[in-house]
């Protein structure tokens, strides 16, 4: 199981807001709120009972430095131990099943949350590039999916027109997520036929959503006494790629196969094939085919082939960070799906599934890659 300890770590409760294009009626504090009692509901556990919290957002995004200050009330975190991961929440779920598993607590909290609505997220992105080359000329996400995307697209021969399949499949199955405001008939707007960086379209982009997701994470002893049906983390791995984009290959992803590798070793897995769900965050289109293959669901240049009419039904049963990116809460968003799908807390969820993958990448041009395996009893 986790790490080399008799001390197994246990989802034993996950819940996530509405994801919308803006929550204009209501603050990061109501978002984080409602996550976090709903994460805890039916599991037995008062926020008392938790040991530690650990948050993930962005200062830049929230508008205000140690920005998760003013949020902690709405965390429970008051008189806790508390951290902040800047980066996707899926790596705040590596952090505090790490702890558990070290034995130097029972309980974490993990949260992560963004209100994309109220900031630019293109500015976030450009600042995350090298002040001195990159960010003067303006490199941002868009631009730097847009030229991975030339790369992969001319290597493989792939048609930039097969990326369609990506989006109609990612907005089919989010219009059929109740927790995401998106649908199929959205696309219909010239909104998002619009070229945003060749070859890519706005309906190739992740689309930037308000949103907040908890999980709540527990020892052996813990998940065996609330009983009912405890999840259990099997395997963690994360890497980062070189910073420079003109340093990065640009049509695979190192990072995101090292991250699986590690996972896999630990979870005792051959690869990606021995997991019913695989849910993974990308920034594009052209970004999730890199995804899965890095994560070895497919040969180089096949991905594509993922998308079959048919084909893989464990693949984003929830629809992906495509529809709806909360903007360093996705890949907990992944978890939290795979979780409930696991543990029978989704209407979405593979039927007969008992093994699930949840992915994350942060940074810009995807730079950095976490993933988590997760197991039914």
């Amino acid at each position: 199981m986790v790490a080399a300890t008799s001390r197994n770590v246990a989802v034993v409760g996950s819940a996530q807001t509405q994801l919308k294009a803006a929550w204009s009626d209501r603050q990061h504090v109501d978002l984080i709120s409602e996550a976090v009692a709903r994460a805890l509901l039916g599991t037995g556990l008062r926020i008392e009972d938790v040991d530690f919290v650990i948050d993930s957002g962005s200062d830049f995004l929230d508008g205000r430095s140690i920005s998760n200050c003013g949020f902690l009330g709405a965390m429970g975190a008051h008189h806790k131990e508390e951290s902040r991961v800047e980066e996707d929440g899926l790596w705040s779920a590596l952090y505090g099943a790490t702890k558990i598993a070290s034995g130097s607590a029972s309980v974490g909290l993990i949260v992560a949350y963004s209100k994309s609505s109220e900031s630019d997220p293109n500015d976030y992105w450009t600042s995350l590039a090298e002040p001195f080359t990159q960010r003067p000329v303006g490199l941002d996400q868009n631009a730097v999916a847009g030229l991975f995307a030339q790369r992969y697209l001319t290597r493989f021969g792939v048609p930039a027109s097969a990326l369609r399949a990506v989006t109609h499949r990612a907005w089919a199955a989010a219009d059929g997520n109740t927790f995401v405001d998106a649908t199929l008939e959205m696309l219909q707007d010239e909104y998002w036929s619009q070229e945003i960086a060749s070859p890519l379209r706005r309906s190739d982009m992740a689309r930037p959503v308000d949103g907040a997701v908890a999980v709540l994470l527990a020892s052996k002893d813990v998940a065996r006494q609330i009983g009912g049906s405890p999840v259990w983390v099997t395997g963690m791995g994360s890497a980062i790629d070189q910073h420079f984009i003109a340093a990065r290959d640009g049509a695979t992803l190192p990072a995101a196969a090292a991250a699986a590798s590690a996972a896999y070793r630990m979870a005792g897995a051959s690869g990606a094939s021995d997991f019913d769900i695989v849910e993974v965050s990308a920034g594009s289109t052209a970004g999730e085919l890199m995804v899965l293959e890095a994560l070895g669901m497919a040969e180089p240049g096949k991905a594509i082939d993922l998308y079959a009419d048919g084909a893989s039904p464990g693949l984003n049963p929830s629809g992906g960070a495509l529809p709806a990116d909360v903007v360093m809460a996705s890949g907990l968003v992944r978890l939290h799906e795979v979780a409930a799908q696991l543990g029978g807390r989704s209407d979405h969820a593979p039927q007969g599934a008992r093994r699930g993958l949840a992915h994350a990448s942060g940074g810009l041009g995807m730079q950095n890659h976490c993933v988590i395996t997760l197991e039914t009893s």
